[in-house]
Formats: C-alpha cells, structure tokens, sequence
C-alpha cells in the first residue's frame, strides 16, 4: 500500500536520491547533504511545534511503498514564504505609450521584479520517482496536502501558490535565464538555481535588473519561455488546474515557468472533504477516495476505496487501511474524492 506521511531523519539516503534525480531547475531540493538534512530537521521541528498561526514552518512528506519500506517521492508545504528571505518574482504586466497627436497608441508587455507572494503558503518539493508515476501515485502524493491544509487550516495562509517548473534543456541551460544571463549576470542557470536552492539569494538584489523588462527587448526563445512549463510539469500544472488554481501573471525569476495561486476555500479538494467517523469492517465495492487521519506528528495519507455515509457522518475502511492510517473503529479521518 502506498502512504503519505513526514519525512523522517532515516529518510535522507531516499530523499538524497530523488533530489538526484529531480535535475536541474528543481530549486527545492538541492543536492546539498547539509541542506537537505536542514530541511529535514525544520520538518520534524514543524510537526512538533505549537502553531496558532503560519510562521517559518515547513512540512515534508514522502510517499512509502508499506510492503517494501522504499520512499518513491516526497512533497511539501511553506506554512509562510518571505518571512526571512525575499520570495521573488516576476509580475507580467503592461504598459501603454500613445501619442494622440501622433495616432500611435502601442500595448507593451513588461516584466516587473516584486515580492507580492510575501507570507503566502507554497505547494512545494512534488516529486514522484518515474518508476512509481502509476495508478494514482501522483494524486495521493499531491493532492494529499490539500486534505492536511482543511485539517490544520490555522497552520496556513487563506492564499495558496505553487511555484510551477519552467522550460530548461537536458543541459540546465534555460531560454529566458541565457538572456538575463548575457546582460545582467556572468552565472550560469544550473549555478543560479543551486544558489537559490541552499538559500544564498543575495546575488539577486544585487545583480537583478532594478526597473521594469520591456519583454519585446528579450530573445525569440526568452519571449516564448514566459510562462510555460517543462514537459515532465505538465501534469502537475494541469492537477492543479481542475483544483481550481489559476495563473495571475507571475513567473519565476530564473525559468519564468508560471506561478499559480488559489485561495483555500475554493481549491475543490478542500471544499469537497468531509471529516467522519471510522467503521473497520470489509469494504464492498466503494469509491476510490483520498483519506488520512486527524493527527500532527503521526499523519497519514493514502488512496483507496471506501464506504462512505455523509448523512451519518460515518465512513468504513478496512482493516489493513486502518493500519495504514493508525486508527481504529470511532477515531475520526478526512476523506474527498480522487
């Protein structure tokens, strides 16, 4: 049985790995052992802590294969993004020049460097090893975070982003960073991600045009990277699309890949889960469900199919989904449909 729960210190060999494998452009995830077993340890810390409202939290999960033990992905949450360090991007906006003496009257595109998404909570860290993409792998270990928001809502902004991976070739190397790396930067992309990625954000302030991108000013390649994804993104960006998350202009910095934002209550998710009571017994034929338990420190996730009583409040699962979950008959869980 697959299940979602945190990230422990044992998990860093796994976790290693998949940084590994997730490449370049993967700023979260760093292939840096003194980073990683950071985060780590903020992880456990965060699930721990007393939280009245989002703070320096962050919240790592890995997905494990119960009848092997083997980690096959982890995703994450930023309870608050900006806190200690700028969280940067870029606006795309417009601005008119006209002249009615003239009967000129031009739209340009303009990319604008901001911090907009200050204090906001980040989908983060999704990355699902390519052996285990199958089944509903990749629903569970995203949409998960969706179920953890509507049970510990105190714990996170009413503003949700994620931060979508941008266009990068096999090499590192990225459209619309080569442009601002001609003009503005002698660091390569790859170099720029890591930095970014271990924290060392102060070459942007210091090196990041201060005024506004006209983006006709960009190459052909830059101009057309503005807010696509990488290939191996789009079926996260489009997850979270029928999640109700939507585009308002940002892109990131280095790749321009799109940000997407939602707020909580309306993420479909959140607004279709139920909290109710367990039932252990055999489970005819139910529906495929996303379900976990109630608890901080010990939560658990996982996808599979239920019997579910909304009237009564009540849900039955069976014993090894019990076991999965560390409940029993009359504890509580939060379910919502695949």
């Amino acid at each position: 049985m697959m299940v979602v729960r945190p990230i422990r210190a044992d998990d860093y060999p796994a976790l290693y790995d998949i940084a590994v494998e997730s490449g370049h452009g993967f700023t979260s995830l760093p292939v840096n052992e003194e980073l990683l077993m950071r985060k780590i340890s903020r992880s456990e810390q965060s699930f721990t802590k007393e939280v009245q409202q989002p703070g320096d939290e962050g919240y790592l999960f890995v997905l494990e294969d119960t009848a092997t033990g083997e980690v096959c992905g982890t995703s994450g949450l930023e309870a608050a993004v900006g806190l200690d360090d700028a969280f940067y991007h870029y606006h795309l906006g417009k601005v008119v020049h006209s002249s009615r003496s003239l009967g000129v009257y031009k739209t340009v595109d303009i990319l604008t460097l901001c911090n907009d998404y200050t204090a906001v909570t980040e989908l983060c860290t999704l990355f699902l090893r390519e052996s285990k993409r199958q089944k509903n792998n990749g629903r569970l270990l995203s949409k998960m975070r969706f179920l953890f928001l509507a049970e510990f809502s105190q714990r996170f902004s009413d503003r949700i982003i994620a931060e979508m991976r941008g266009i990068s070739n096999a090499d590192g190397s990225s459209p619309f960073w080569q442009w601002l790396q001609e003009h503005f930067f002698s660091v390569d992309f790859p170099t720029a991600d890591y930095l970014t990625g271990i924290g060392q954000k102060v070459f942007i302030a210091e090196l990041m045009p201060k005024y506004p991108i006209y983006v006709s000013l960009l190459s052909k390649e830059a101009q057309a990277a503005i807010g696509q994804v990488h290939e191996q993104t789009k079926p996260a960006l489009a997850l979270l699309k029928s999640e109700g998350f939507a585009s308002r202009g940002y892109v990131d910095i280095f790749d321009a890949g799109p940000t997407v934002e939602a707020r909580v209550e309306h993420i479909r998710s959140v607004q279709n889960s139920h909290r109710l009571q367990v039932s252990v017994a055999s489970v005819g034929v139910g529906q495929t469900y996303l379900i976990c338990n109630t608890r901080l420190a010990d939560f658990r996730a996982t996808c599979c199919e239920l019997e579910v009583n909304l009237p009564q409040q009540q849900v039955v699962i069976s014993a090894d989904v019990a076991a999965a979950l560390n409940v029993s008959a009359g504890d509580w869980v939060r379910v919502t449909s695949i």
